[in-house]
């Protein structure tokens, strides 16, 4: 097993523990940063180090695409190519596939698709998926899965979730031949769209597979909140206690905490560092526009409680000046506060579960942070 429990609040699911993973321990629940192309966004390794991130995520379908096999095979694997001494989770480009509807099809033998690149033919099979990240040398693998979107049928839906087993299945076996040469660990991805008894089906055979952990798939993806919380509180409770839980594409301070209160131990989503590079930031009380004309005069810090090198140094005027003159270090400077003030809230989550009073900080935190929202949304109307 790769996940130990630590803590629980008594009055939520909500955990704390460590997942053991090839290149060191890792504490739960935990924010993964996405590095899509073998790097995050406008921010350096030495900087994610520094905020004490240990686990970012890779894209297999984005790295098999450019630079390719032959390039990482010859630099030694994903690690060394970008030079990350800490844990790698690559998925499996499954979700990008997905949105690549219209230039792909799904066979059983795997996924023919058109290179968003240049439009070349290609084809991504379950075993194919499970080599490449053998050679990216993933310490998480994610098996090839098909993610559905909303308003499908149930016939549909229950054609991908029986797809997805299967391809769960061949990359298990492929898994297995290769497991003595890779300390990756490789997960299954819970499908059924939304429909209750299909997420019931999915996450039955997948477990029959006992894989090293399980992710939620299919949430997030345009749904309202409340459909969102009811699927994924199912879905959580599908997953025994023993195995790590991941929710994938999640990364704000609401959902994160919802999927914390039901038990969920990691998660994923490019929403911090894109709007930072769309001049959006966190904050203590609701996300904050730095490109608005409200902040050009206002020479506090993005947070005024955050302590990242951000806002120890820069105000919001600067910042929004940066931003109005197109200046890279605009991206930089807030991608540094997001993914601080993530790291933040985590540390805070963590702690709060440890002391047994996660659920009172989730309504007080989101209390402050929607009453802010609130109020800004009239002032804007006003305007």
């Amino acid at each position: 097993m790769i996940f130990s429990a630590q803590a629980s609040d008594p009055e939520s699911k909500a955990r704390t523990g460590h997942l053991d993973l090839p290149h060191g321990s890792v504490e739960t629940p935990v924010f993964m940063p996405v590095g899509t192309n073998a790097t995050v966004k406008a921010i350096t390794n030495e900087q994610l180090e520094d905020l004490g991130i240990r686990l970012v995520l890779g894209n297999t379908y984005h790295l098999f695409l450019r630079p390719g096999l032959e390039v990482l095979e010859r630099c030694g694997g994903l690690h060394s190519f970008m030079s990350w001494e800490h844990n790698i989770l690559t998925d499996s480009g499954g979700f990008q596939i997905f949105s690549l509807a219209p230039f792909r099809k799904i066979e059983e033998e795997g996924v023919m698709f058109r290179s968003h690149l240049d439009g070349t033919s290609l084809r991504l099979t379950p075993e194919e998926v499970v080599d490449f990240q053998r050679v990216l040398g993933s310490d998480v693998l994610m098996p090839l899965d098909l993610c559905t979107p909303p308003g499908i049928g149930e016939q549909e839906a229950l054609d991908a979730v029986e797809l997805t087993t299967r391809w769960a299945g061949r990359s298990r076996s492929r898994w297995l031949q290769s497991e003595q040469n890779s300390g990756g660990y490789l997960f299954g991805i819970i499908q059924g769209n939304f429909f209750s008894h299909l997420r019931r089906r999915s996450a039955e055979q997948l477990l029959e597979l006992d894989l090293s952990g399980y992710a939620i798939g299919g949430l997030s993806v345009g749904e309202s909140f409340p459909v969102f919380q009811e699927y994924l509180s199912l879905s959580a409770e599908l997953i025994p206690e023993h195995y790590p839980r991941y929710l994938m594409g999640v990364g704000t301070p609401e959902y994160i905490l919802e999927a914390v209160e039901q038990g969920i131990d990691m998660f994923d989503c490019v929403f911090p560092t894109r709007t930072a590079r769309n001049a959006q930031a966190f904050t203590r009380r609701g996300p904050l526009s730095l490109k608005t004309e409200a902040v050009k005069l206002d020479l506090e810090p993005i947070d005024p409680e955050c302590s990242c090198t951000t806002c120890r140094r820069y105000s919001r005027a600067y910042l929004r000046h940066l931003f109005k003159t197109k200046e890279i270090l605009a991206a930089m400077l807030t991608t540094q506060h997001n993914l601080a003030f993530l790291q933040s809230l985590l540390v805070s989550i963590r702690r709060s579960i440890r002391e047994g009073c996660f659920r009172s900080f989730k309504e007080s935190y989101l209390r402050g942070y929607r009453e802010h929202r609130e109020n800004q949304n009239e002032l804007n109307g006003e305007r």
